[in-house]
């Protein structure tokens, strides 16, 4: 107080357990700090220290409270961590989804409209497109029924599931109509649950498994705002599956395989896994838990994934399994979850009618595989770093013209690509190496080059971004080729 430290003090105030520890430099200078502490400055390598960068930062994110200087600096146990570590920020900052976004033309984010709220522009677009269709496509064929539901709902609903008792900070203003209270949703789970109570269902029905490409909102301070990472508005690709106690593990293990299954399309196949068990308060009985429990771990050691326990870790309505991502700078992403839940099927009183005649209550699994849509594409765009492979990239292939004399033919072949559902465009009016470097600046994967000679014998030559000429092939023969590879999932 006497040297006047006001944020120490606020964050003196907000200590009430950990041990509180100063770290200081001689009689100068001294401050807070968590640790862990080296005995002298003496002990650090000043070879391995760099001072980063200085930036604006509202005080714990709050763009209410005031504006503070930030400095980012790091230290490290040799010259050779840290030129690793430098070399390691300069590649991600290579693939920033923001930048890259900007620069692919791919997604906006607009102050005119508000901060967090995502523009998909039409190549990213196409991307979210491509995404939803194998999505639902794989949803069906694992015997999903999709869902499309209300973004808003009478307040009461959210009162019911308690959302306005314990997530109410993350909820938006409600709104006034006809006299009655509205609330922009933020989660989905309250009305796939509306969807299973319209009919009695008897145990023969289940599992009952629904899912829905569902578009939330959720309040998040301007200062912890980030990209596609951190937005207001974002659509989660939501299931919820009704089942039996007995079923559990089957439709643990279906989920996880259903998981594999998608996030391997994307080239994701390490993961980090970790199952989060009872909390000292939690909802349903010991036995309930204990065989919901027991189902997660059989299904996880049936796939044959390690994974860590977090004793105590599970939410107080269920025990879940969280997974996250590698993506190809080895960094960890939370994506998939599946949470077992025995509250909202209390709150909300939804039965079904047993072998014997009586009404029991259901077992609620939640899961998500890819998290949010938003944040899932911003991954996708680092892990690639907007070298998309060819059957998610927005442009397949780009045909250029040596001169705009073949500029018709080039069109024909255009026409012929599209027909057969490759996503193909035009670029002329520049010198021809000046419009290859745009494509590859463009991340375009094929180009097709097309001068007298191709116009000619109606040909094109064909060049990839990465594997340089592939020589002079038929239109046939390389509409066969781009289908096939799209495919299988494999290059061209």
């Amino acid at each position: 107080m006497a040297i006047n430290e006001p944020y120490k003090i606020e964050i003196l105030e907000s200590i009430k357990e950990d041990p509180i520890t100063i770290y200081h430099i001689g009689n100068e200078w001294w401050d807070l700090c968590a640790g862990p502490h080296v005995e002298s400055t003496g002990n650090i390598n000043r070879k391995a220290v760099e001072l980063e960068s200085v930036a604006g930062a509202y005080w714990r994110g709050d763009e209410k409270k005031p504006m503070l200087q930030r400095i980012y600096g790091t230290a490290w146990e040799n010259e050779e961590q840290l030129k690793a570590y430098l070399h390691f920020k300069e590649e991600a900052r290579r693939r920033d989804h923001r930048r890259l976004g900007q620069d692919l033309d791919l997604f906006s984010i607009q102050d005119e409209a508000g901060g967090g709220l995502v523009f998909w522009h039409p190549k990213g677009a196409i991307v979210r497109h491509i995404i939803e269709d194998s999505w639902k496509k794989i949803h069906i064929e694992r015997g999903y029924n999709l869902l499309y539901t209300p973004h808003v709902a009478k307040a009461d609903l959210w009162k019911i599931s308690g959302h306005l008792d314990f997530y109410r900070e993350n909820m938006y203003d409600q709104m006034n109509i006809e006299d009655e209270l509205y609330q922009l949703r933020p989660m989905n789970c309250p009305y796939h649950i509306l969807v299973y109570k319209r009919k009695l269902n008897s145990y023969r029905d289940f599992p009952i498994r629904v899912a829905e490409l569902g578009t939330v909102y959720r309040y998040e301070l301007s200062g912890s705002l980030h990209g596609l990472f951190r937005v207001r508005g974002f659509t989660q690709d939501d299931a919820h599956i009704f089942c039996l106690e007995d079923q559990i593990k089957d439709e643990i293990s279906g989920v996880l395989d259903l998981t594999e299954e998608i996030l391997l399309q994307f080239g994701f196949s390490k993961y980090e896994v970790n199952l989060s068990t009872r909390p000292e308060k939690a909802v349903g009985g010991d036995d309930i838990w204990e065989k919901a429990t027991s189902a997660l771990k059989d299904a996880l050691d049936d796939k044959g994934w390690s994974y860590q326990l977090d004793e105590g870790g599970g939410a107080f309505y269920g025990p879940k399994i969280d997974l996250k991502i590698e993506d190809a700078l080895g960094r960890k992403w939370q994506c998939s979850t599946i949470q077992v839940d025995f509250n909202l099927p209390q709150r909300f009183d939804i039965t079904y009618v047993d072998s014997n005649s009586e009404k029991k209550r259901p077992i609620m699994i939640h899961r998500a595989v890819l998290g949010s849509l938003e944040r899932f594409f911003g991954v996708l765009i680092e892990h690639y770093a907007g070298d998309f492979p060819l059957w998610l990239s927005p442009v397949q292939a780009r045909v250029l013209p040596v001169t705009d004399i073949q500029l018709e033919y080039c069109k024909v072949v255009t026409k012929k690509l599209k027909a057969n559902s490759i996503r193909a465009e035009v670029s002329h009016g520049e010198r021809l190496p000046k419009l290859i470097r745009n494509a590859e600046k463009q991340r375009i994967p094929l180009m097709a080059v097309v001068g007298p000679k191709e116009a000619e014998t109606q040909t094109v030559t064909v060049r990839s971004r990465f594997g340089g000429e592939l020589g002079t092939m038929t239109i046939d023969d390389f509409v066969s080729r781009i289908k096939t590879a799209t495919e299988n999932r494999t290059s061209f």
